[in-house]
């Protein structure tokens, strides 16, 4: 199972063609492609009209979803968080800390195009997609 970070979904949607999104479009017909409650909001947020979040909501509502979310990934995103500063590493937004962290537990493979998730595949193996 591959979860797709919303740096992905928002490209997508744009119709912005990258190996990332390439990709994407080949999973959706090959491999379960999940949605988690936090890359959804990020993702549908960002739609100025309402036809445009109609038709993203109801493609994304029919994808496996996910709660990324809870006591234990809260915890374990706080432990890897802070282990990443003492290493010098500050990641710019927690969430995707959350992310990587929920992917890491649920051994799910993530499929992005954002920075702040590389030091996360060094220093805690998340597992990522690559170019082809």
């Amino acid at each position: 199972m591959i979860l797709v970070d919303s740096s992905v979904w928002i490209d997508y949607f744009n119709g912005i063609s990258t190996w990332q999104t390439d990709s994407l479009d080949n999973y959706l017909s090959n491999v379960p492609v999940v949605i988690g409650d936090l890359i959804l909001t990020e993702v549908l947020q960002g739609f100025r009209s309402n036809k445009d979040f109609e038709t993203a909501k109801n493609f994304l509502g029919a994808l496996p979803f996910r709660q990324i979310g809870g006591y234990n990934v809260a915890i374990q995103s706080a432990q890897n968080y802070r282990s990443l500063r003492k290493a010098g590493v500050t990641v710019r937004k927690t969430i995707d800390v959350i992310i990587a962290t929920f992917c890491i537990i649920e051994g799910l493979t993530l499929l992005h195009d954002d920075r702040d998730f590389d030091p996360m595949e060094s220093h805690f193996f998340l597992k990522t997609l690559t170019p082809p």
